[in-house]
């Protein structure tokens, strides 16, 4: 999985808060029923909601791994025009794009 270099550089200065960091989101994740697949489209729905170009970027790549396919990943974008706004969607809209374009099938990025 393909990660920012400042997502990197923080995980090597911070690695403890991190590690907390990184169980914190497992607990959520398995507090309840919902699969994968479908946490990561919400989640992607909230990283629009919250317009967030690193989180949307990186709940596409999840997404894709988890098994959604680009028209799933599509349609959670189209979900957020009457609720964040057609500017906000249509920038959500481009960032999905970007990295369905530098995925690979098997979900793997691209060299870069």
């Amino acid at each position: 999985m393909y990660y920012p270099k400042i997502y990197q550089k923080f995980i090597k200065r911070y690695p403890d808060l991190f590690e907390s960091f990184k169980a914190l989101g497992h607990q959520c994740r398995n507090a309840g029923p919902i699969p994968e697949k479908y946490q990561n489209l919400i989640k992607l729905g909230i990283a629009i909601g919250g317009d967030s170009r690193g989180a949307v970027m990186s709940g596409t790549r999840k997404a894709l791994q988890s098994g959604a396919s680009p028209e799933e990943i599509f349609h959670t974008v189209l979900l957020s025009l009457t609720t964040t706004g057609f500017p906000n969607m249509m920038g959500a809209m481009a960032l999905v794009d970007e990295v369905i374009r530098s995925t690979s099938i098997d979900g793997r990025e691209k060299d870069r």
